[in-house]
């Protein structure tokens, strides 16, 4: 790049989604000294990004373009070119001469919870162990404060694996992510493994996930938010990965002794064992609630907003606490899956 004439109206560009790889030669003034971050749209951006691909295809008179851009934080145009294109073969399936919200709907679920698996056939025990697991997912969600709200729950199969699904939508774009948020977070996902010890006495191996992304929460909550009083303010593990594609596997040196690491162990699991006694008491203060929905639920095979709403009547919000608020760039890339209490 050396050499140059700066009077020959040469402009270098270059791009990038690992920027924190560069040599930092590329960097230095004289070089590719101007960065120009393209991150993910907001709102508006998506609804805007929305209304071109939509240009290609026809959709309904009536249909909320802003409606679909709220459900769908986390997106990138690619993603969104896709989900139009996903809306457009839903409509085309089912006969329809115009894409509608129904469509946008069936298509968002298809992209973050994978295709539907009817041929996938379930015992009756496991259809009601699914039933309850997501009714406990569901019913911890809309209980407490700092939860996205929950559209709609299934215990249709979908994708590889998944039995059934809680489908949490949030209703606007968050930056900020405060303590008690976070433990929220955990309850929800630990909803399903509380509901299954409280009704069946015993647990199974579906809330291995829910297990996983519960314990993760945690762990960022102890090592990098310095969110408990044992360990301090005090940053332990850096974060990792490239803000741009995600976390990514990366060994560090750990910068800590032994009783430091044990610490940071125990704190993480009182974490989690807080978040499953309270989504717990929650479902034991809410059993007979939990009973019959979960029959519905077994009735129906899926719960949309028009049935969850008189449940969620049903049930009192929690207290809020004022907590210390944290940066949430962090789960930003996590956005998808979080909507998911599997």
């Amino acid at each position: 790049m050396d050499g140059f004439d700066p009077g020959a109206g040469i402009i270098v560009l270059a791009a990038t989604n690992r920027p924190e790889i560069l040599d930092p030669a590329l960097l230095r003034a004289g070089r590719f000294d101007r960065q120009v971050l393209v991150d993910r749209p907001d709102r508006k951006g998506r609804a805007d990004i929305l209304r071109v691909h939509m240009a290609k295809v026809q959709v309904a008179p009536e249909l909320d373009v802003a409606a679909i851009a709220g459900l769908t934080p986390g997106f990138t145009g690619a993603d969104l070119a896709n989900l139009v294109n996903e809306a457009a073969l839903v409509a085309t399936r089912r006969g329809g001469e115009a894409t509608t919200l129904d469509d946008f709907t069936q298509a968002f679920e298809r992209i973050v919870a994978g295709l539907e698996k009817k041929s996938r056939v379930l015992s009756p025990h496991e259809r009601e162990i699914v039933a309850y697991h997501e009714m406990g997912h569901a019913l911890v969600a809309m209980h407490l404060p700092g939860t996205d709200p929950v559209r709609k729950v299934s215990i249709i199969p979908r994708g590889i694996a998944g039995l059934g699904y809680t489908l949490q939508s949030p209703t606007e774009d968050r930056f900020l992510i405060s303590q008690s948020e976070l433990m929220s977070r955990m309850a929800a996902l630990l909803g399903g493994r509380a509901a299954e010890d409280l009704i069946f006495a015993d647990v199974s191996t579906g809330a291995s996930d829910d297990l996983q992304r519960a314990t993760d929460i945690a762990r960022n909550m102890v090592v990098r938010y310095g969110m408990t009083t044992e360990l301090g303010q005090v940053v332990y593990e850096p974060e990792t990965g490239s803000f741009l594609v995600g976390q990514m596997p990366v060994w560090r040196p750990k910068n800590y002794g032994d009783g430091t690491a044990e610490a940071i162990d125990g704190a993480v699991k009182a974490l989690v064992d807080q978040a499953f006694r309270t989504a717990r008491d929650t479902l034991e203060q809410h059993r007979t609630l939990l009973e019959t929905s979960a029959k519905e639920l077994l009735a129906r095979e899926t719960l949309g907003p028009d049935e969850l709403r008189p449940i969620a009547q049903r049930l009192k919000r929690g207290p809020t606490h004022p907590q210390l608020i944290v940066d949430g760039t962090a789960l930003e890339d996590a956005a998808l899956a979080a909507r998911l209490g599997e």
